[in-house]
Parts: structure tokens; C-alpha cells; sequence
């Protein structure tokens, strides 16, 4: 028998592990009771709540249904609710990131439902520990992630449960930070993929996600520049954490 070459021997003798979850379908089989979830929907609602919090928003709570977001519209929260990449009738806000951008949230509590990020937070909320992450956060949420010493599995929101490009090539990117820079963890094999896939493309992102299909569709909508907003680094160095049914900033 060959034995196991001092490179595999290397990622075998790893006590934590970081992982992808490439859908929340799959979310019951990657659960660790331990372990930090972040939650990924890069185009946009991960990106929209950190931006939230950069401009002052005090509380956000995700919901999952349209039904829910309508009670706490009719009790006078502002509320955020799109579906399929348009911004709903009736409501505050949609899903843009820069809907966010104004004082009108300074200080409230803002209730979102979107068609895929708060699916994947309402899929994983009984986690140890469920934290936001965007590209416009990740040099924070990194660190952040690098400093608790627990097992970390990354939750792309994907498409309507399916696989999507942005949510992985992000998934990836933290993937790669923290198996690069760090002797901590070992990797599965989805963050191994993932972290290959965004070594492909970290060049130029935009260019590498342009063809994909949630990307046409917001450029159907003339949301390109929400796009590459979304793909940009380091906005804020806040981090969003689930605490009950709150979305808060990290202190």
C-alpha cells in the first residue's frame, strides 16, 4: 500500500475544517454543531444588509415569506421584499444595495425577504453561530473567522436552490484566505473546488460572472451597477450576526 505523501499527510492532521455548502437544499448535510455559518447571496442580499449596516440601520430581521414580510409592513416596520431580482409592490425597499444607502435607516429596524439569502439564513438559524459575508466585507469577516478557532461551513444562498457562480466564486475567496494563510483548518472538497474556481477568476471577477444567469438577469433589469458594486472590496468592515430573530452588527 502507497502510504499518504507528506503534502496529503499535511491537510489530514487539520483539526477544524472550512466547507462550502453549494445550496441550501444540502444545508442538513454539511450542519456541524460547532461550526460558524456564513451566510453568502452575492448578488444581492448579502451585500444589501452589509451595506445596511454601514449606513446605520440599527436591526434587520430576515424573513422568508412574503406572507411575513406583510405582517410587519402592516404593524409599520420599513420593510425590503423582492423576488426574482425585482423589488416588490408595496414595500420600502427592494434588494439593491443601494436602496440602503440613505438616512431613512439610520437607527431602525428593517425586516427583508428575499428570494434567495434569507432562505439559506431561515435554512441555518439553529447554527452555533450564522454571520453575513459579501464581498464587501471580507477582508473583515476573514480575520474575524481566522481568530475564533472553529470549524467554518460557507452557505451559498445559490439560485432558487440551485447552484449559482457568484455565491461559489465568493465561497471560494474566503475559502482561499483561510487555507492559504492559516495552518488551522483542513479543506472539503467543495471549499477545495470553490477556492480553485476563484483563483481563476480573481483577476477580474466581473468579467468572469457577466455571463452567468442571475448576473444577465439583473443586467435585464438595468442593475449592472448593482453588479459590480456587490464585486467590491472591503466597503465596510462591519459583520453582520444573527442573535435570535435579529440581524445585528458585530461588536
Amino acid at each position: 500500500m502507497t502510504l499518504p505523501s507528506k503534502e496529503w499527510g499535511f491537510y489530514m492532521e487539520k483539526k477544524l475544517t472550512v466547507d462550502v455548502c453549494l445550496s441550501p437544499h444540502l444545508y442538513p448535510v454539511y450542519h456541524k454543531d460547532d461550526a460558524i455559518v456564513v451566510i453568502i447571496d452575492i448578488l444581492r442580499a448579502t451585500s444589501a444588509i452589509c451595506t445596511a449596516f454601514h449606513y446605520g440601520v440599527d436591526k434587520i430581521i430576515p424573513v422568508a415569506s412574503i406572507d411575513e414580510a406583510t405582517e410587519y409592513k402592516k404593524q409599520g416596520f420599513l420593510v425590503g421584499a423582492e423576488r426574482n431580482g425585482i423589488a416588490l409592490d408595496g414595500f420600502d425597499f427592494g434588494n439593491s444595495p443601494y436602496s440602503y444607502m440613505s438616512e431613512k435607516i439610520k437607527g431602525e429596524v428593517v425586516v427583508i425577504s428575499t428570494t434567495n439569502g434569507t432562505q439559506a439564513i431561515e435554512a441555518s438559524r439553529h447554527a452555533y453561530k450564522v454571520v453575513i459575508g459579501a464581498f464587501t466585507n471580507i477582508t473583515s469577516l476573514c480575520n474575524w473567522l481566522k481568530s475564533q478557532n472553529r470549524n467554518v461551513l460557507l452557505l451559498c444562498s445559490g439560485w432558487k436552490n440551485r447552484f449559482n457562480i457568484e455565491d461559489s466564486l465568493f465561497a471560494g475567496a474566503v475559502a482561499d484566505n483561510l487555507l492559504s494563510e492559516s495552518n488551522k483548518y483542513k479543506s472539503g472538497d467543495a471549499a477545495l473546488a470553490t477556492s480553485i474556481l476563484y483563483q481563476s477568476a480573481h483577476l477580474n471577477p466581473y468579467k468572469y460572472i457577466r455571463y452567468s444567469s442571475h448576473a444577465e438577469r439583473l443586467a435585464a433589469l438595468k442593475l449592472k451597477h448593482d453588479i459590480k458594486y456587490c464585486l467590491t472590496l472591503d466597503q465596510t468592515t462591519i459583520i453582520p450576526v444573527l442573535e435570535g430573530k435579529y440581524l445585528v452588527k458585530m461588536v
